[in-house]
């Protein structure tokens, strides 16, 4: 079984890691942590040192995730690609052919009050209007099984 998950080394990116060993160790999978950092919209120097930068950070949060999932005793790679996150995980799932495609909610927790929720409710119905986030873009496209973990507290829901 091979589970690519979407990985930038966040806070959320390292509880769908987490989360997603706990889940599957049972399954021995192979774990494939693919990151993408976007080109340069220009090609000024000051862009490109930025790019080279974002790469290099990027490349060390791999590598970190890689010797988290391999101390765990998991078999995992890596994969880093260059412009717009949405198409290139949904190509990276064309060409890998994983078994599952893994990424986090975006969002944070929402505080427990009503506001808070019911702006969470809009913020949520906004971006399924909108179709603007990598989660969204995959859900519609992706031709593998596609699983959207919570960041949040999961041991503390009501």
């Amino acid at each position: 079984m091979k589970i690519m998950i979407a990985y930038d080394g966040s806070r959320n990116a390292r509880l769908a890691l987490e989360q997603t060993m706990k889940m599957f160790r049972s399954s021995e999978p192979t774990l494939m942590l693919v990151g993408v950092v976007e080109n340069p919209r220009d090609a000024t120097d000051a862009n490109e040192d930025m790019f080279e930068e974002e790469y290099r950070e990027l490349k060390e949060h791999l590598q970190e995730g890689i010797e988290i999932a391999v101390k765990e005793g998991f078999n995992a790679e890596l994969l880093i690609a260059e412009g717009d996150a949405r198409k290139l995980l949904l190509q990276a799932t064309h060409k890998q052919k994983p078994d599952l495609l893994v990424i986090a909610r975006h969002s944070h927790e929402p505080d427990p009050s009503f506001i808070a929720k019911s702006l969470n409710a809009i913020f949520d119905e906004f971006d399924y209007m909108t179709f603007g986030s990598v989660s969204s873009f995959l859900t519609r496209r992706a031709e593998c099984p596609l699983l959207i973990l919570p960041t949040g507290d999961i041991g503390n829901k009501e």
